[in-house]
């Protein structure tokens, strides 16, 4: 009787720990790695069991970007650890490498899926572009009310709303006059 009371009080502090974390009003601490971590510039990464995993590029915003010498990932300073050697992170270089190939490759259909004809393009202002006359694997012909303007797949990004360059409406158009022929 007194070990199943036990075990019901661990079960019940087990399921409302999560609860109450989920409705804390206090707010969230800045994700920082763990103490004596030293992520910085320069400082190799390793994995658990010590093996190399790559260099820090650069850390900006809380967000580390680890170069595995095949990809440049970016990983939150709350997923570094301190080890014997420098940093240290719960993957190895082959499994880091793996999952950013992964993300690539879903990002890359995400976006050929917003390049079909009908779709609205957006700049980087957020203003919208035009629309997808046509798409092909290397262009991506872009209907606008000037005329139409015939764009590299690699100029499209991923956009919330849909496609999206990098450039706004007015660089756009300045590139278009740029580019078409003298009369």
């Amino acid at each position: 009787m007194k070990l199943r009371n036990a075990l019901g009080i661990v079960a019940v502090t087990l399921i409302a720990a999560p609860l109450a974390a989920q409705t804390s009003t206090a707010p969230a601490a800045a994700a920082a790695p763990a103490a004596g971590a030293n992520v910085a510039a320069g400082a190799k990464v390793f994995d658990a069991q010590g093996g190399e995993v790559g260099t820090v590029e650069s850390v900006t915003n809380g967000v580390a970007v680890v170069d595995t010498g095949t990809n440049k990932v970016g990983l939150p300073l709350a997923s570094f650890g301190a080890g014997a050697n420098g940093p240290i992170i719960a993957m190895t270089k082959v499994e880091l490498d793996t999952a950013a190939s992964q993300a690539s490759q879903k990002s890359a259909a995400e976006l050929k899926a917003q390049l079909t004809p009908g779709a609205t393009v957006y700049g980087a202002s957020g203003a919208q572009v035009g629309t997808i006359k046509e798409a092909d694997d290397q262009y991506i012909t872009v209907t606008r009310p000037k005329g139409s303007v015939k764009l590299p797949v690699s100029a499209f990004g991923k956009g919330t709303s849909g496609p999206m360059i990098s450039m706004t409406v007015e660089e756009l158009d300045k590139a278009m006059s740029a580019a078409a022929p003298a009369k």
